[in-house]
């Protein structure tokens, strides 16, 4: 069986995972959101990994514009207008910090009858980099790093950085106000809570300082005193119904739910199969998360004959990962690492996991997939996937095995796909 499904089964999940991603494109889906162009000045500002595109997608719409937009080294985009800057991400450089500023300037002494249409995507938490009080680009850069292998979720992650940020929490339309503002939002976080994509620059936040601090204790994450002093005093985080934020609208419009449907409709219409959508709101440690996800595989592999359709099981989310090994590695591959472990060679089940922004983790690798012969391909080579687990280097693990999935920059981000194709045994 392995043999005889398991080409085909790689070429279907790439093929469904390039759909969630196309249906996240904003060149598809931004237009349908954008108003006619306001007279008078219209100034166009963003932050993400998307955010490129998105401002790609406005011009097509609007013409030449006004504005700056900040993404990810590599992530540019050709604009008429609309400056594009790159910057560091996931740890935010002096480029970003530059940048901020000249975000923040763009917006000073607009008025009433001004326009700003602002677009948000996943990565402006590290992009849109502004160190509030006294703290310094290097110190930010030691509580990114250190936040980001802590394996906290990324709601708590983003609490921390927003209490130690003049940008997030609402700061930024607070910059612009009395303006009015449009925010456009393509969701990369679970329950797409806009005071969490991109640690909300243009929303109101209820979180506190104390809670930052907590968030710090609780798992146990390196930062310099100079952290600690700054959380004790009073954060610019704006409340929801501060004056400041009535003339922002924040609207998403593009979701990591929608690629899952995307996908569930594809695979039931180009190749018959039944799925089971589990959603796009996972949270957890990558390779819990992935044991579990073997034993209901399994599960349902007994409950099939062998006349019943094989079966898509489809997740989305934010897996963590909290790093304990000096490997490289993400929470898609270390997914897909401890589900070819948990599944033990188990005939007639693959997988696939990428980030749909093309990065996993850090590095420039979308994620990987796993067939009944992964745990033989390792033997063969000489690599043991339970060293590679144990030392966070399942990226590693899965360029020896020839099983990386690697896209390039994909102009978007909906978050986490998970894929796991189940035929009767």
């Amino acid at each position: 069986m392995t043999s005889s499904y398991s080409s085909q089964a790689e070429l279907i999940l790439r093929r469904l995972f390039e759909h969630a991603i196309f249906t996240a494109d904003p060149m598809e889906t931004i237009a349908e959101y954008l108003p006619k162009k306001p007279s008078g000045r219209v100034v166009i500002i963003g932050a993400g990994k998307a955010s490129a595109r998105m401002a790609e997608a406005v011009e097509h719409v609007w013409g030449k514009c006004e504005g700056i937009v900040i993404t990810r080294y590599g992530y540019g985009r050709p604009c008429k207008g609309i400056k594009i800057i790159e910057a560091g991400h996931p740890v935010p450089d002096e480029t970003g910090v530059k940048a901020t500023q000249k975000i923040v300037e763009l917006m000073l002494g607009l008025g009433e009858d001004d326009f700003v249409l602002c677009l948000i995507s996943g990565g402006a938490s590290a992009l849109l980099c502004a160190p509030s009080g006294t703290l310094t680009l290097a110190e930010k850069q030691h509580i990114n790093e250190s936040l980001l292998a802590s394996g906290a979720p990324i709601a708590q992650i983003n609490i921390v950085r927003k209490h130690l940020s003049a940008i997030k929490g609402g700061q930024l339309a607070a910059a612009a106000y009395p303006a009015k503002m449009l925010s456009l939002i393509l969701s990369d976080v679970p329950g797409d809570d806009i005071q969490f994509i991109g640690s909300g620059p243009t929303v109101g936040d209820t979180s506190t300082c104390q809670q930052a601090l907590q968030i710090i204790n609780d798992y146990n994450i390196s930062v310099p005193a100079t952290v600690i002093k700054q959380l004790n005093t009073q954060s610019g985080v704006l409340v929801p119904q501060d004056i400041q934020l009535s003339k922002t609208q924040n609207v998403i419009f593009a979701a990591p739910s929608q690629s899952l449907q995307a996908v569930e409709k594809m695979a039931v219409r180009d190749y018959g199969f039944d799925v089971i959508n589990l959603g796009d709101a996972l949270q957890g440690e990558a390779r819990d998360v992935a044991h579990h996800h073997a034993e209901q595989s399994i599960h349902i592999q007994k409950q099939l004959s062998d006349i019943d359709n094989p079966v898509l099981l489809l997740s989305g989310g934010e897996l963590t990962v909290t790093k304990n090994g000096n490997g490289v590695g993400g929470p898609n591959a270390e997914f897909c690492l401890a589900l070819a472990i948990s599944l033990n060679k188990q005939a007639g089940i693959f997988g696939l996991a990428g980030d749909t922004d093309g990065v996993d983790g850090a590095a420039e690798i979308a994620g990987a997939f796993i067939t009944p012969n992964t745990l033989d391909d390792a033997e063969k080579a000489g690599v043991s996937p339970q060293e590679s687990l144990t030392q966070n280097d399942a990226h590693s693990f899965f360029e020896i095995i020839a099983n990386q999935i690697i896209t390039g920059p994909t102009l978007t981000n909906v978050n986490d796909f998970r894929a796991i194709l189940i035929y009767p045994s």
